[in-house]
């Protein structure tokens, strides 16, 4: 199977390759240089292995959650190379690739991905391994730091992603307890979307790709900054 993947989600851009089971990388921490990056590191991935596009089994993107543009433009990418090639897109939570990154912890160890979505709120998702798959705990929210909670269990976790920076890392100070380990620079990876999106595409999870849809969590991306602080303060 030939899969390219496309994560733009946050300030780092990156493109991956899937070759039956191999993967090759672009990766570059590039603020609002996501489009100009995006198509021309795909281009030579593909150069760099001999394909053509035509030879590609589908397209995976990372859906977000994330910065409204990168989200939108991950997607319209591969909707625009899938629909040239008449091939499925692949939607993989942004979230669940931050997580996937941080590799396989121990047995009695959780995973809380954490992307500082600013306006001092955080997205963030729960995940843990079951055998050879990560999978979700609850659904993804988008919250202020001191809102956020793990389940009342003998669980410990490990923190990974922007949002344990967020507010001078006021979630990595309130979870601290449950915590063996955080890592705040972490940042989601083409390579870890290729790696799911590849896991999911031979599972039937693979769409249309129009019917490819954003996970923003905001209720309304399109309010200025004045109406999101009113929002707020009625809240």
């Amino acid at each position: 199977m030939k899969l390219l993947a496309f994560e733009t989600a946050t300030e780092a851009c990156s493109v991956a390759l899937w070759i039956d089971g191999e993967v090759h990388e672009r990766f570059e921490i590039a603020p609002r240089r996501h489009a100009e990056l995006s198509l021309p590191w795909a281009g030579e991935l593909l150069a760099d292995a001999g394909l053509a596009r035509s030879q590609l089994d589908a397209i995976a993107i990372g859906r977000g959650p994330g910065a409204f543009t990168g989200v939108r433009l991950a997607i319209a990418i591969g909707q625009g190379i899938a629909l040239a090639l008449d091939r499925p897109i692949v939607p993989v939570s942004t979230l669940a690739a931050l997580a996937y990154g941080a590799g396989r912890p121990e047995a009695d160890r959780r995973i809380l991905a954490a992307i500082d979505a600013r306006m001092s709120e955080v997205y963030t998702g729960a995940f843990a391994w079951q055998g050879e798959a990560l999978v979700a705990i609850g659904a993804e929210a988008l919250q202020a730091p001191a809102a956020v909670e793990l389940p009342d269990d003998e669980w410990t976790w490990r923190g990974v992603g922007t949002g344990f920076a967020a507010l001078d890392g006021e979630l990595a100070r309130r979870l601290q307890p449950r915590m063996a380990s955080v890592d705040a620079t972490a940042l989601p990876r083409a390579a870890s979307i290729a790696r799911l999106g590849a896991e999911l595409f031979l599972h039937g999870g693979g769409m249309a790709p129009e019917r490819v849809e954003p996970a923003y969590l905001r209720n309304n991306v399109a309010l200025t900054l004045d109406e999101q602080r009113a929002a707020r303060k009625a809240r």
